[in-house]
């Protein structure tokens, strides 16, 4: 595999299956390649199955067929769970639409979290932790707890928190889905420099406006991918 590629997919099916035994199909078939340093949106209709890839990406859901190589290992055929816990915390940092920060603690804390997780003492992950909130503006609220932040200033803590660990590449579903178009703006400008740090980053979105933001489009249609780039509509 070319060393340049960070995600590679083949033939990747993921189902799931009701009480009764019923199998419901949510990927069928998907072929990608992801480049190192690539920012690459996700979009398509709801229910074509975004989320569920983010999420086989993310090693968060299993597959059920096909194979997945993450960096050139394949990582699609781990399956005991400490071991693919730890392929999380260390190559992966996610950022969800809702924020998932711990209420009783300081922005501070929520981002060091993952490196307490990752065995960081406590020293280093406190002044890793000081340093990204600084990077994204937040270096005056690192006591603040998330109920004294806006939704911006909520997401800027998640998204240090996604970084604390270096990771190689940044999944992110619907990151700007809860804000604001300024805050909005500003968190795509924060994944934007990701990219020029040479972060891969991975996110899914159904808005067009942020979706532009990326180098490339996939869009999925009923669990296969329809267009590995996508254009967007000129009246965007």
């Amino acid at each position: 595999m070319p060393e340049n590629i960070a995600i590679k997919l083949e033939n990747i099916h993921k189902s799931y299956y009701l009480a009764n035994g019923e199998e419901i199909p949510v990927l069928k078939g998907i072929n990608l390649e992801i480049k190192k340093g690539e920012f690459v949106a996700i979009m398509g209709e709801s229910g074509g199955g975004k989320t569920t890839l983010l999420n086989v990406i993310g090693c968060l859901h299993p597959l059920s067929q096909g194979k997945y190589f993450l960096d050139g290992e394949n990582i699609g055929e781990v399956k005991d769970d400490f071991t693919l816990a730890f392929i999380r915390n260390k190559k992966m940092g996610f950022v969800f639409q809702q924020f998932n920060l711990f209420s009783r603690f300081s922005a501070l804390k929520n981002v060091a979290l993952p490196a307490l997780y990752a065995g960081v003492p406590a020293e280093e992950r406190e002044s890793k932790a000081r340093a990204l909130l600084k990077s994204v503006g937040m270096d005056k609220r690192v006591n603040y707890k998330p109920t004294e932040l806006s939704g911006g200033q909520q997401q800027r803590v998640a998204i240090c928190r996604a970084l604390i660990n270096d990771p190689e590449v940044i999944l992110a579903d619907e990151p700007t889905g809860a804000l604001d178009s300024k805050s909005g703006l500003e968190v795509m400008d924060i994944f934007t420099n990701f990219k020029k740090q040479g972060r891969t980053v991975v996110m899914v979105t159904h808005t067009a406006e942020v979706a532009k933001y990326a180098d490339r489009i996939i869009y999925l249609h009923d669990g296969q991918v329809l267009s590995d780039n996508y254009k967007l509509k000129s009246s965007y």
